[in-house]
């Protein structure tokens, strides 16, 4: 389908001659709100969510995208535009508890080993949460079909970000506490961290217990978008286009970093393929 649909959009300004329009009617601009729904062939990182007990295909399919586009004629039937927007989707559980005593340490019920369900209140809850932004510069050719509506072929190009948060709670989290520190009491520029006489020696600096634990992981890449498009002037200053495309974008491996500083060395390369539609009402010409 992707071949298919970007040899229709190289071979539509080939299709100019048969319109008679001058260039001069189509000259202009507008801007106006342009969500983009975008169906991506899989989500960076999904597929290890089941690890964590969270269903991937729970995810939004297609991904809406809130954004903003503008456009303005430059030259003959040539424009030039941009769209920002962002967007993303959510999946989230509250697993059920079994407590058992871990006699061997193996962090697994085995079948000797005692067990309970829980049946507090206090059930952790699991959170992941997919972003997708972008930012790109358009240019597209122009053919008038009648009057107030015409076809347009062209492309977005720029940049993005992708990032995939991960979060875990056990409890309600309070407004003083999130802004304790963790490793213990600080004075100043010094803290001041609590062992026990066997580990004074050689302590383990380790965080004490939270209440939740966030985990962020995300990446730029460059983005290309080649689409085809039509606008009707339905009013004298006011519009709807609707845009139909294939999105191409792809983070290298490595490029991948946690909390937005530590770069995993070890990530994969990942792709953002899919089948885009956008829609926009304008105000302009």
């Amino acid at each position: 389908m992707k071949k298919i649909l970007i040899t229709f959009i190289l071979s539509i300004p080939l299709l100019n001659g048969q319109f008679s329009y001058p260039a001069e009617d189509f000259l202009g601009g507008g801007i106006g709100y342009s969500p983009m729904y975008i169906k991506l062939d899989s989500i960076p990182g999904a597929s290890f969510l089941t690890n964590i007990g969270l269903d991937p295909n729970k995810f939004d399919d297609p991904i809406t995208v809130h954004g903003g586009e503008g456009f303005a004629h430059v030259t003959g039937r040539w424009r030039i535009g941009g769209y920002a927007g962002m967007g993303g989707s959510s999946v989230s559980t509250i697993p059920e508890v079994m407590i058992f005593i871990d006699g061997n340490g193996n962090d697994s019920l085995d079948a000797n080993e005692t067990s309970k369900m829980y049946t507090e209140e206090l059930n952790p809850s699991i959170k992941a949460k997919f972003t997708f932004l972008l930012g790109a510069a358009s240019v597209e050719y122009v053919m008038p079909l009648l009057q107030d509506l015409e076809l347009s072929s062209g492309a977005l190009l720029g940049l993005g970000r992708v990032g995939m948060a991960l979060e875990q709670q056990s409890a309600n989290p309070k407004w003083k506490q999130i802004f304790s520190n963790v490793y213990g009491t600080q004075s100043n520029d010094t803290l001041f961290y609590g062992v026990s006489a066997n580990e004074y020696e050689n302590p383990d600096i380790s965080p004490g217990s939270v209440s939740g634990v966030l985990k962020d992981v995300s990446a730029a890449f460059f983005n290309f978008q080649p689409y085809v498009a039509v606008k009707w002037q339905f009013l004298e200053r006011l519009g709807l286009r609707i845009s139909v495309g294939f999105n191409k974008g792809t983070v290298r491996a490595g490029s991948w970093k946690l909390n937005g500083r530590s770069q995993i060395l070890d990530s994969p390369s990942s792709a953002l393929s899919g089948v885009t539609f956008r829609t926009m009402l304008y105000i302009g010409l």
